[in-house]
């Protein structure tokens, strides 16, 4: 048994490669092999986004706070709000990220295939996004 005591895995930035605007990761749980679940709690303030990517064996998204958008390519632009699950089909090209004038946050749950949860692609445009 382990317990990660509240406070004790700081917070991350989300990359400039594979976000845009102000994202904030907090970790969850990266179990060590030979389980596969990463989970992390992730805070997109206002217009902040993933780039477009997929995940080998899929994601599921839980909304807790505020409001989102959510986009798998070819659909529409789609709004989540708190108690929404959004899941994302393995291999299924999407982004997500807050609304235009609200935070959001949500919990990624994905399962790491050979190592790697995702694979990022390129970035949302602001005309995507804002569809």
């Amino acid at each position: 048994m382990e317990i990660k005591r509240s406070g004790s895995q700081p917070s991350g930035k989300g990359p400039e490669d594979y976000f845009t605007g102000t994202v904030r990761i907090d970790p969850i749980v990266s179990a060590a092999e030979p389980a596969r679940v990463a989970a992390a709690s992730v805070t997109f303030e206002p217009c902040a986004r993933t780039a477009w990517h997929t995940h080998p064996l899929g994601q599921t998204l839980i909304v807790t706070a505020g409001c989102g958008r959510v986009q798998r390519e070819g659909g529409p632009v789609e709004e989540i709000r708190p108690g929404d699950i959004v899941w994302f089909e393995p291999g299924e090209k999407h982004w997500h990220g807050a609304a235009p004038t609200t935070a959001m946050t949500h919990i990624a749950i994905q399962e790491k295939l050979d190592g790697s949860p995702v694979d990022w692609l390129e970035h949302v445009s602001d005309a995507q996004y804002l569809k």
